[in-house]
């Protein structure tokens, strides 16, 4: 008779528990777009929900300690005319956030420490260059101020946000639609996913695909990827029988999955989200009212599963806080914010452990604020891994820094916003009515200083070049204008048009 072992590991026990009431946020609007984001996004100062709104799209942006119910007159991020798709904190600075549209562009807004007495509708930059839809968002996890954006166009377009120039753009990579886009932990690959099911390893700085496996997942469903700590790509999609499904690959051998279990059979898709730190996997489909997760080792069968935190209520969507926004003195290891269709419920992922002092094993050191590139060095080929702190006494998030966005690009690409230039006299009209410009010469009569006549053979003509159109002839100029020019004795003669 043999006896079963059980696996020896320190996540064997963690258990999911929704907050209190008290602790959620109520009678919030959560957005009815149909579209597999998660519609919420979370870090340790703010939580950010899209919602509905009239007139185009809006998401709402709350400070973590305000629970209970929202006021339906709270201040909106409205800025958008069609609904906002996708949002995503900055992972180097708390107080920025960038929402993706079906109005085709990208916003990166500046949000305030204290809560703002009306609709914040100015961006800090706007970025345009997709043709369609912007669905995906995703910040580079070490470089300062490099965001990357994918759209209905198929094309994947790496901004820098802080100069608003484009750096990357890989417009040849994808015959279709791309469900999902994920960085690696250094920010050199890219592990995507497309409509026409391809897995691929794109390497953005040479252009290039890496890796590339067709039908990770034989169902037409969107699938999604994500990078693992040890360099593997897990996988969820579907079968051919619409079966849900997840999958481990090696992106050095592409041949054969490292693991492949097959989950139930449902119609929403599963959003992983991945823990770098404890190599633990969460999976939310969009409709469930479940989260499975599961624990990614060297060990058979590769991908073990822990459990299953249930609810009644289904979601619509799901945040996922980063690790130094949890709380250590609880041994608390993950915490969602799960989306219902007008709350927003907290749940809790904790390690049962008798002792109060911080523990070292669950908490080792994890990713920072502060970015260990600058945009410029990513881009000529540098790579580095996250600067790490430590939580050993608690995460305190900085105090507001802002965004400074640097012109100098985006004026070479995109007119002026700000008031029209003046009227020259090279673009004047020479008629104050819907006259036929006069092509000879216009001559001035030589009179008194400060008092110049105009006239025209054919119509009335402003005495100055730079008078608007449309108006009525008013008193004498002080001065002939710019366009005057000196023609024999006591003759000014003009030019039609007034060039020289």
């Amino acid at each position: 008779m043999s006896r079963r072992v059980v696996r020896q590991s320190k996540f064997r026990h963690v258990f999911g528990q929704a907050a209190k009431a008290d602790q959620a946020y109520e009678d919030i609007r959560v957005s009815k777009v149909t579209w597999d984001s998660s519609f919420c996004a979370v870090n340790p100062k703010f939580l950010a929900i899209i919602v509905e709104a009239g007139g185009g799209g809006a998401f709402i942006v709350l400070p973590l300690a305000k629970t209970g119910r929202v006021d339906k007159n709270f201040p909106l991020v409205t800025g958008h005319t069609a609904p906002v798709l996708d949002i995503d904190w900055c992972p180097h600075n708390d107080n920025v956030i960038a929402s993706a549209s079906d109005d085709t562009t990208i916003m990166v807004w500046q949000i305030p420490d204290y809560t703002p007495m009306r609709n914040i509708t100015e961006p800090i930059i706007t970025l345009e260059g997709h043709s369609k839809r912007v669905g995906i968002l995703s910040w580079h996890p070490t470089a300062r101020n490099v965001l990357l954006s994918a759209g209905g166009d198929s094309v994947i377009i790496i901004w820098n946000v802080g100069t608003g120039e484009v750096l990357l753009s890989l417009d040849d990579m994808h015959p279709d639609v791309i469900h999902s886009v994920c960085w690696n932990s250094n920010g050199s690959l890219l592990a995507t996913t497309c409509k026409d099911k391809t897995l691929r390893i794109i390497d953005p700085r040479k252009g290039q695909v890496v890796a590339e496996r067709f039908a990770a997942h034989e169902g037409m469903r969107p699938m999604r990827a994500v990078f693992t700590r040890q360099g593997h790509i897990f996988t969820t999609g579907f079968t051919r029988m619409s079966q849900r499904e997840l999958g481990l690959w090696d992106p050095n051998n592409f041949e054969e999955p490292v693991a492949l279990q097959e989950m139930d059979t449902s119609n929403g898709v599963l959003l992983p989200f991945y823990d770098p730190d404890s190599s633990i996997v969460y999976l939310c489909g969009k409709g469930d009212s479940s989260i499975r997760y599961f624990e990614i080792t060297d060990e058979p069968p590769f991908v073990h599963y822990l459990n299953t935190f249930s609810s009644k209520e289904p979601q619509r969507g799901m945040g996922f806080m980063p690790k130094r926004g949890l709380d250590v003195s609880k041994c608390e290891i993950a915490r969602f914010y799960k989306l219902h269709e007008r709350k927003c419920e907290p749940i809790i992922m904790t390690v049962p452990r008798k002792s109060d002092l911080f523990q070292d094993d669950l908490y080792p050191d994890t990713p920072g604020p502060e970015p260990a590139l600058e945009a410029d060095e990513w881009l000529a080929g540098q790579d580095a891994e996250p600067v790490l702190i430590s939580l050993r006494d608690g995460y305190v998030p900085p105090k507001h820094r802002e965004l400074r966005v640097t012109k100098r690009n985006i004026l070479d690409v995109r007119p002026p916003s700000g008031p029209r230039r003046s009227q020259s006299a090279s673009d004047a009209p020479l008629s104050v009515r819907s006259a036929p410009l006069h092509s000879g010469p216009i001559y001035i009569s030589p009179l008194p200083p400060l008092s110049y006549t105009a006239s025209l053979s054919s119509a009335p003509a402003a005495a100055h070049p730079g008078d608007a159109a449309g108006g009525d002839q008013g008193p004498p100029r002080a001065s002939a204008g710019p366009g005057a020019a000196h023609h024999g004795s006591g003759e000014h003669a003009v030019r039609a048009g007034g060039r020289h």
